[in-house]
Order: structure tokens, then sequence, then C-alpha cells
């Protein structure tokens, strides 16, 4: 099974998630603080990491971010666990990076059930290397991105949006889709997220932005 760490300095909640996640079958480290966990992946990789946002010596945030500019750990699935309920602070961290977003309080089969899903879908999405689609080319071992030979920098959640398209070239992803598989989470109603992420994208790919077609009141494909 997985290799997950924990970062929760709340003692019973950690003990909580490292019981629940054991008795799955996963190997789980567990840490009070964000120093301690750079720390222990400098020595291992964990498969998945889930992390509190409040915590003694750096805020979740800056976890995901420092993990999302450094090549080592930029592709390690992050689930971030909080108190915070605002929808602000959810596309705050899932903008960061975070793959999945779990609201305190919440239930081992909660846990248990999105740690299953993350794990699957970026198994999934990780055993593709290269993708080809007109002139976009997407190198996802270098996590790099080309249009038209040109390199392009993208944010990590502009380079999974990208990546969704591609795979699923061809065929219309409703916004809602979209919203759960590059931010790991279903908003109502929401679409503002994805449409601004959509227009950048799009202007940072230049002329084959234009690729990315609009399918008026449902979503968006990749041709």
């Amino acid at each position: 099974m997985a290799c997950i760490y924990v970062v929760e300095d709340d003692t019973d909640i950690r003990e909580i998630e490292a019981i629940a996640l054991r008795n799955s079958g996963h190997s789980v480290t567990d840490f009070d603080n964000g120093r301690a966990f750079f720390q222990r992946m400098e020595e291992k990789i964990p498969d998945l990491a889930i992390l509190d946002i409040m915590l003694p010596d750096m805020d979740g945030y800056e976890i995901v971010k420092k993990m999302r500019t450094n090549p080592g750990t930029r592709r390690v699935p992050v689930i971030m666990v909080t108190a915070k309920t605002t929808e602000i602070d959810m596309i705050k961290g899932l903008d960061m990076g975070a793959d999945d977003y779990i609201k305190k309080p919440f239930s081992v089969m909660e846990l248990i059930t999105r740690v299953k899903a993350v794990l699957r879908r970026t198994m999934e999405e990780d055993s593709r290397k290269f993708l080809t689609v007109g002139e976009i080319f997407l190198d996802n071992e270098r996590h790099m991105v080309y249009a038209r030979d040109k390199a392009v920098e993208l944010t990590f959640k502009e380079y999974e949006l990208l990546k969704l398209l591609m795979i699923n070239a061809g065929i219309v992803m409703t916004r809602e889709m979209i919203m759960y598989r590059v931010w790991g989470m279903e908003f109502e109603g929401e679409s503002r997220t994805v449409d601004m992420h959509i227009k950048t994208l799009r202007q940072k790919l230049g002329e084959s932005g234009a690729q990315i077609k609009t399918v008026r009141n449902v979503g968006y494909v990749m041709e």
C-alpha cells in the first residue's frame, strides 16, 4: 500500500488519522511540525501527504507552496485538513497545489475514502509520461509543456488542468468534472475558478490555446 506522511499538531487527531490509515494497510509516519516533515522527506518521498493548515512553525499553505517549487516533491499528492471552511480558504489551498481538502470535524470513513480517491487519481494520471495533442506536447516526467516547440511556464493547477484536457482530448469535460479532477473538490454552482484558469492557460499557450474549445453551458474540450 501507500507510504503516507501525516502532519498535524493536535495529538488526538494525529493519532486517529495514523491508526485509521495503518488499519487500511498503509505505511504511516506522523509529524507535529513542518520542519520535521521536510527533514524526513530528504530521506524518503511519500506517496501522499496529509497536512493540517494551522501548525506551530509554518502553515499548510507554506508547506504546499514549498513542495510544489521543489522538483523532488512537486508531484506528491496532498490532502489538506483544517477547521477553516470558507470557500476562499479552500480555493487558496487548492490553487497552491493541494489535491483535496477535508473539513474538521471529519469521519474516519471520509478520510479513508478521500485518500483512496486521491491515490487512485494520481496513479492513473502519472502513468502517462508523454502527451501530444496537436501543437501541444506535455512531458509528465519533467513537468514541462511545449506549444509549437516553445516551453510554456504554467502554475501547478494550470499544468494539471491542461493534462486533464489532453488525457481526455476530444471528450467534453464539464466544469463540475474539472473542479473535482483538478481541484479535488466539488463547488456547487462554482465556475469562476475553472473559467479563470482556462483563460490564463489559453493566453500562455498562445495560438495553440485555440485548441481548448468552450462548449456553451457545459464546459471545455481539447481538440
